[in-house]
C-alpha cells in the first residue's frame, strides 16, 4: 500500500544516510523500523559494508564518502564544499515552496 507521510528533513536525511551505508532501499530501512516501533518485528544488526562500497565509517562512527582522484571535490576548500551544500539545501527549500531558482 502507498502512503505520504510527512516528515522532517532532518529525518529523512539520516534515514537515507543510513540505507545508503546498509545498502538497503529507504523503503526496505522505514518498513524495519515501523515494524520495530511497533513491536512486530526484532532490531536487525547493520549489515557490513561490501568491500568496494565508496563509503567507509571512520573511527568516530562517521561515512565518509571515497572519490576518485578525478573528483571535483578533492580540488575544493571546505568553504566551497560547505557553499555547495547551502546552496543545495536552499534549492531544494526554493522548490518545495514552489518558487523556481
Amino acid at each position: 500500500m502507498k502512503t505520504t507521510l510527512d516528515l522532517p528533513d532532518e529525518l529523512v536525511r539520516e534515514m537515507k544516510l543510513r540505507a545508503l551505508m546498509q545498502g538497503r532501499t529507504l523503503r526496505d530501512l522505514a518498513t524495519d523500523f515501523l515494524r520495530q516501533g511497533l513491536g512486530l518485528a526484532a532490531p536487525k544488526p547493520p549489515t557490513e559494508l561490501p568491500p568496494d562500497s565508496p563509503i567507509q565509517i571512520n573511527e568516530n562512527g562517521f561515512p565518509v564518502f571515497r572519490g576518485g582522484d578525478n573528483a571535483p571535490a578533492r580540488h575544493m576548500t571546505v568553504e566551497q564544499l560547505l557553499q555547495l551544500e547551502q546552496d543545495a539545501l536552499y534549492s531544494e527549500d526554493m522548490q518545495r515552496a514552489g518558487i523556481s531558482v
